[in-house]
């Protein structure tokens, strides 16, 4: 889970985005840069657009959790946009 101390600095988003709706695979284009969450263990990661997302190896599931997929949890602002 993402942590802040001060609301004043963050933006809520309409998520009328693809990229807020979207699950993404091991290796995918990161779309936009932002903290992502595993969908089946919570773990988190800080990706950049335009890198990829970590490999299946990066961290380990058990078949309970199924593959590991990401979704923007926290967009940042990198672009100035």
């Amino acid at each position: 889970m993402a942590w802040y101390i001060d609301s004043s600095k963050l933006t809520k988003s309409d998520g009328n985005k693809d990229w807020w709706k979207t699950t993404y695979k091991p290796g995918d284009e990161v779309p936009v840069s932002g903290i992502y969450r595993c969908l089946g263990c919570g773990k988190e990661v800080t990706c950049n657009d335009p890198d990829r997302f970590p490999p299946q190896n990066h961290h380990q599931h058990t078949v309970a959790q199924g593959t590991v997929r990401w979704k923007l949890n926290v967009r940042t602002n990198t672009k100035g946009d």
